[in-house]
């Protein structure tokens, strides 16, 4: 997957991110190019190696479409979870590290939903926290919306679910 100075990517669990350069270095005799991000929650800038774009999950703004979905699964899904801490945590982080958009939605409702029978820990509380940005992020760049307009987007489809966004930590 190539991606173009000035594009708009996803860098995951870090958010959206703009492509601000395309460089190249070499390490002895390797030779490797380079996608220096800026993360646009952050300001922080990211340098990923060509060859590593699909390890850590690079990946371009989901389309419009996509995000109809999302909201219609955050209005009327049902996440599939584990009861235990540890098997459930395992498979969120899996789904927060590599996932679609769609994983995080289901990451994020499977926390709000289970937040309503208990406490969560603190590594979930993290993690709920982590998805909401995602998900506000990336359909605010994806709508071409303000976070706080996305909010809302994400607000009235979970409300049909009886849920709510977090604020965030």
């Amino acid at each position: 997957m190539t991606f173009q100075i000035g594009e708009r990517v996803v860098y995951p669990n870090h958010g959206v991110a703009v492509v601000e350069n395309i460089s190249a270095r070499s390490f002895g005799s390797q030779f490797e190019r380079f996608y220096l991000l800026r993360i646009n929650s952050s300001r922080m800038t990211v340098m990923v190696p060509f060859s590593h774009v699909v390890n850590v999950g690079l990946r371009k703004v989901t389309k419009t479409t996509e995000v109809s979905k999302v909201l219609q699964f955050l209005a009327n899904g049902k996440p599939k979870s584990c009861q235990d801490w540890k098997d459930r945590f395992k498979e969120n982080t899996e789904k927060m590290r590599f996932g679609c958009l769609l994983e995080t939605a289901e990451v994020l409702k499977c926390l709000l939903i289970l937040q309503k029978s208990k406490p969560l820990s603190f590594r979930e509380k993290k993690m709920l926290d982590r998805a909401r940005h995602m998900l506000v992020t990336e359909v605010a760049t994806a709508r071409n919306v303000s976070d706080k307009l996305a909010e809302g987007f994400l607000n009235d489809s979970l409300g049909v679910a009886n849920l709510q966004l977090p604020e965030p930590l």
